[in-house]
């Protein structure tokens, strides 16, 4: 009879972890490697002696191979060994081989930050040349100080009202108000989807589901027809969509060969429009502009070079006051200032330099006379004067929208009712410990001095909030966090001349199991990447203004807290 099998010894897995107070360095860890192999050595002997006490067998002097898996600390900034960086809770640790994570500066932490403490810091005006006349002094001295200054008073919309909790399948990328249904938002996600909710009717929302196939960059409604929206995306098309019937007409496809790669592929991404030469402006991920006529409906000429080549321009913005001023940005740095009537390769009037990625910019909302930008190296430029000297901003204002994450990016926009064209509203990075919880607040900034006006915060909303749109006529805010979507109205309601506290009210979407307690947060993250679906899916569509959800979704949940 053939002699019996032996069993296989099984390896031995140890876990070791790394104590916070003390890194270990390399003899250390071989000191441990070696009592863990003398251990198993001593278990193996013990395992392969025989009945006498002796080896014996095919396992004696064989050891059983050893599983060592050390828990070591490594930082998540410089990918190190022996440290950890990041956020932990609340609290945000800095790495110590970089600098402040806020200013981007050496010789302190984030959390001690000058800028952190108090926004303005170090906000003034650029260095300009002394052109005042003896006739400016005069008036400066005597008559200044006797007119009252008539900046209003702002007015924050700070309390949370409402919300749609998982509206979209995928996180928010863009929001818009409709230009005469004054309760009426607009919000389009990375899968490409477009939704319609009427705040009014927290019931009454609406998702098309079949218009793009991917990222919904941009939205634009035709002023001319309000039930009518021009969207831009990064499956390359321009649609215009009718709101109520959810039917979309591709107006341009700047892939008409189809998918060949992603070295091919362009996406549009910055798009605009200039009401008084019926022009569509949109931009794509190589550096390109395309234009195209919205009354004809067909595209003018070839497309022109406006960035470096192969950089991607992520915003457009024609001036409100003067229509033959182009505003550009992209991911090369810079922004430019283009006169439409010629435009060509390199022709652009001037040049505004960043240190990283220009997130945005933007005109100010009634002269045009001002330029906001926001760029990822946590800076918020102002321009006081397009006619000015633009080789410097007027002022920077640190501020925290540098993210490593798969986030839509952090946009600084003014607000379109402030007469003075000083007040903007931005999401911010870093957390907040309040009581505990880390918060994201949305910050209001006077661009005039650096102040910062209010932060807006909820201790049920934990998630990141980076697209934030102010209403062109109400005090009211919308932000779109994560994959939910949210109103933010002035804090106390007055009935009688006593003032009520507003109670908010949230819609859970496919929430068939959530508890009405239950706290309306989810992740940030966003990480199933950037590709693009297969397209040719048949989505169903849903009439706009119906009071049912998204095609296949469960009932919603309404709850008041």
């Amino acid at each position: 009879m053939p002699a019996p099998s032996r069993p296989r010894k099984r390896p031995t897995i140890i876990v070791g972890s790394v104590d916070n107070s003390s890194s270990s360095s390399s003899s250390d860890d071989e000191e441990d490697e070696e009592e863990v192999e003398d251990t198993v050595d001593d278990e193996d002997e013990e395992k392969g002696k025989g009945r006498n006490g002796s080896l014996s067998g095919k396992g004696a002097g064989k050891k059983a191979p050893a599983i060592i898996i050390s828990l070591k600390k490594v930082c998540k900034v410089c990918k190190e060994e022996g440290h950890q960086a990041g956020f932990q809770g609340a609290n945000y640790i800095d790495c110590p081989r970089k600098p402040c994570f806020l200013c981007k500066m050496p010789g302190h932490t984030t959390m001690s930050c000058p800028h952190r403490v108090a926004l303005e810091h170090g906000v003034v005006p650029a260095l300009r040349k002394n052109k005042q006349t003896q006739l400016d002094y005069v008036f400066e001295r005597q008559l200044m100080s006797q007119i009252p200054k008539i900046k209003p008073t702002f007015v924050i919309p700070d309390k949370l009202d409402r919300g749609v909790v998982k509206l979209h399948s995928r996180r928010v990328t863009s929001l818009e108000f409709h230009p005469t249904m004054n309760s009426v938002l607009l919000s389009g996600d990375k899968k490409g989807q477009i939704g319609i909710w009427d705040y009014s009717k927290p019931n009454e929302k609406t998702v098309y589901g079949s218009i793009h196939s991917c990222i919904v960059n941009n939205m634009k409604f035709d002023t001319r027809n309000d039930i009518m929206l021009y969207t831009s995306s990064s499956d390359g098309t321009i649609s215009y969509t009718d709101l109520e019937t959810g039917i979309g007409v591709l107006l341009m496809d700047i892939n008409p060969n189809g998918w060949n790669g992603p070295s091919t592929w362009r996406m549009l991404y910055g798009m605009d429009i200039n009401l008084d030469k019926g022009l569509l402006l949109a931009a794509d991920n190589f550096g390109y502009l395309y234009l195209f006529d919205t009354r004809e409906k067909v595209k003018i000429g070839e497309s022109i070079l406006i960035h470096r080549k192969g950089s991607k321009v992520v915003g457009l913005h024609c001036n409100p006051t003067q229509p033959d001023l182009l505003l550009s940005c992209g991911n090369d740095h810079y922004a430019h200032i283009w006169d439409i009537r010629r435009l060509e390769t390199q022709s652009f009037l001037a040049s505004l330099a960043h240190g990283r990625v220009v997130n945005s910019a933007y005109f100010s909302p009634h002269t045009g006379s001002k330029i906001l930008t926001t760029s990822q190296d946590n800076r918020i430029r102002v321009w006081d004067s397009v006619f000015g000297n633009l080789n410097l901003p007027s002022r920077e204002i640190v501020h925290s929208h540098d993210f490593n994450r798969h986030l839509t990016p952090f946009k600084a926009e003014w607000d379109p009712k402030d007469p003075s064209e000083s007040l903007a509203v931005i999401g911010r990075y870093i957390s907040e410990n309040y009581n505990g919880v880390a918060l994201h607040p949305i910050d209001f900034i006077d661009t005039s001095t650096g102040h910062l006006v209010a932060e807006l915060i909820d201790p049920d909303l934990t998630t990141i909030s980076p697209v934030n749109k102010l209403h062109p006529r109400d005090d009211i805010l919308a932000t779109g966090s994560s994959r939910s979507v949210f109103i933010w109205r002035p804090g106390g309601l007055k009935v009688e001349d006593k003032e009520v506290e507003r109670k908010k009210e949230i819609i859970f979407c496919n929430t068939g199991k959530k508890s009405a307690k239950e706290k309306f947060n989810e992740s940030d993250d966003d990480d199933d990447g950037d590709d693009f679906p297969s397209k040719g899916k048949n989505k169903q569509q849903k009439k706009y203004g119906g009071k049912s959800d998204k095609a296949g979704s469960s009932k919603s949940k309404i709850v008041k807290i």
